[in-house]
């Protein structure tokens, strides 16, 4: 009997232990794999499940969760809807359904060789989602290239859309501080170089997670070219219509956004007279994901303030 329970306990702990080799090898070829996997559980628990919808003839995916008045939220160049997560369920328990889109060519939507990536054909696709969930009137928030298809929907459809959020947007003119190849990196000095324009105290990455990032960014690559080339011709810019917005604006900015300066942002609150200003302390361009403290309860505010806020600026503390 002895016998047989330490062969059992030996295979126990072998089993174990071979668990946790296999777990570490795919932690290290694999993190970016394992930390979406984490991810999704982890906004399941919450609530937030994945669903697609047929949009323009194209598989759109999105996050969805809560439930009340509608949140349509737009992520920006390079990035998908579940870069949201931190800030999806401050809304949910404020009495949102929330949804995150995937734009076309991002996260799990479809990625057409053919697709037009263009602000406002990504604008179009938007408000297009809009009519296919049923979705009448909603507050619709954009985070940087987002925010500039956020502005784009407003203005071609404002009886669509309740309040409009825009986080570190694009949209305006302004003279670029950095290179633009810097959104396609190719090597960890480059990567480096990116998170650099992105927060405000990067920290070195190590080496097998820098490759990682590497990789995903090669393989959505041509689609980040597509819509960066489109963007940089100023078609789409909106710098001599955003003034004629009337519905309630919030304009939250990183105070040390390097990408998009804060510059814009002030700019921004001048064109919209009825905007308010929201500058966070000490956050960066991703703001909305990496201190998504400072940006739930001023968004949850200005979302529930009635009579709306309106020509303000203020200052979020850390």
């Amino acid at each position: 009997m002895r016998f047989t329970e330490r062969r059992l306990s030996r295979g126990f702990i072998f089993g174990l232990l071979a668990g946790a080799f296999v777990f570490a090898v795919v932690a290290w070829r694999n993190p970016l794999w394992l930390a979406d996997r984490g991810l999704a559980a982890t906004l399941r628990l919450r609530g937030v499940r994945g669903e697609y919808a047929s949009v323009d003839g194209h598989k759109i995916h999105y996050l969805v969760g809560g439930s009340g008045k509608p949140v349509v939220l737009i992520h920006g160049l390079g990035s998908r809807g579940a870069d949201w997560a931190n800030l999806i369920p401050k809304l949910m328990s404020s009495g949102y359904r929330v949804y995150a889109v995937d734009l076309l060519g991002y996260g799990e939507s479809d990625k057409p060789k053919d697709g037009d990536y263009s602000i406002a054909n990504q604008a179009l696709l938007v408000n297009d989602f809009l009519a296919q969930e049923h979705l009448a009137k909603v507050d619709l928030g954009g985070w940087s290239m987002g925010g500039w298809i956020a502005m784009r929907v407003a203005l071609d459809h404002p009886d669509h859309v309740r309040r409009l959020v825009l986080f570190d947007s694009a949209g305006l003119r302004f003279k670029l501080g950095f290179d633009p190849a810097l959104f396609q990196p190719a090597s960890p000095n480059d990567l480096a170089a990116l998170e650099e324009l992105l927060v405000p105290h990067p920290q070195p990455l190590p080496g097998f997670l820098a490759m990682a990032l590497i990789r995903r960014q090669v393989r959505i690559g041509w689609v980040v070219d597509r819509s960066l080339r489109s963007m940089l011709t100023g078609a789409d810019l909106v710098d001599n219509q955003v003034g004629s917005l009337t519905m309630p604006v919030l304009i939250g900015w990183g105070e040390k956004d390097r990408l998009i300066p804060l510059a814009v942002g002030y700019k921004l609150h001048a064109l919209i007279p009825q905007s308010v200003l929201d500058i966070y302390d000490d956050c960066g361009h991703l703001a909305p994901g990496q201190c998504a403290t400072q940006v739930g309860p001023s968004l949850v505010d200005f979302l529930n303030a009635q009579p709306a806020r309106m020509a303000m600026v203020r200052k979020i503390p850390h």
